[in-house]
């Protein structure tokens, strides 16, 4: 069965934003938080355009080729400007869990519940993994038990401010390390959730 995964790139002090974001400046102020995506001399079998360090390229592809469908929250969904129509995954449809309609085209659907968003997810998804993109979505899929790996892209910075990644949850959430990769301008770190 295919994996509920959540993969941010995150400071250290938990932003997933930098300030003020909004739509049209999704990443907010700054955008610190994305840099390695560019830096590097190895470019991403997944997504175009991407140059990252050797290292993080091995591990970005890896967790973006798992992705099959990717469950976005309403606020990430107007900071990206609808994702242009399509998801921000090229390889994968989009769930938008939102409470309001929305004008959605042939690679998006709506949702209403996280169960719901993650259940068609799973179909559309065609075997593979389903992502979680915001930290709404990840926040209400924890609370309801339904992820299995949180997956952080954690920058060596202190932003002070922005959007911040985890919000209060019912109860701590245990996690396992079980990858650490340290590469320039970033360390991944994949955790398995403990249920």
């Amino acid at each position: 069965m295919s994996k509920v995964i959540s993969a941010h790139s995150v400071s250290v002090d938990g932003y997933i934003t930098g300030r003020d974001p909004r739509p049209g400046h999704g990443i907010g102020d700054g955008g610190v938080l994305f840099d390695w995506y560019f830096t590097g001399d190895t470019p991403s079998r997944e997504f175009d355009g991407f140059k990252l360090s050797e290292a993080s390229a091995e591990v970005f592809d890896f967790h973006a080729g798992r992705v099959g469908a990717v469950v976005a929250g309403r606020t990430t969904y107007e900071d990206s400007e609808h994702f242009g129509g399509g998801s921000p995954h090229p390889n994968a449809k989009l769930v938008l869990l939102s409470h309001r309609p929305a004008d959605l085209t042939g690679r998006q659907t709506l949702a209403t519940t996280v169960e719901d968003a993650i259940a068609k997810a799973r179909d559309l998804a065609d075997g593979k993994d389903i992502g979680l993109m915001g930290g709404g979505v990840l926040n209400a899929a924890l609370k309801a038990g339904l992820v299995d790996e949180v997956v952080l892209h954690q920058v060596p910075v202190l932003l002070g401010a922005g959007r911040p990644f985890f919000q209060e949850l019912p109860s701590h959430v245990s996690l396992t390390l079980v990858d650490a990769v340290p590469a320039p301008g970033v360390t991944h770190l994949r955790y398995e959730v403990r249920r």
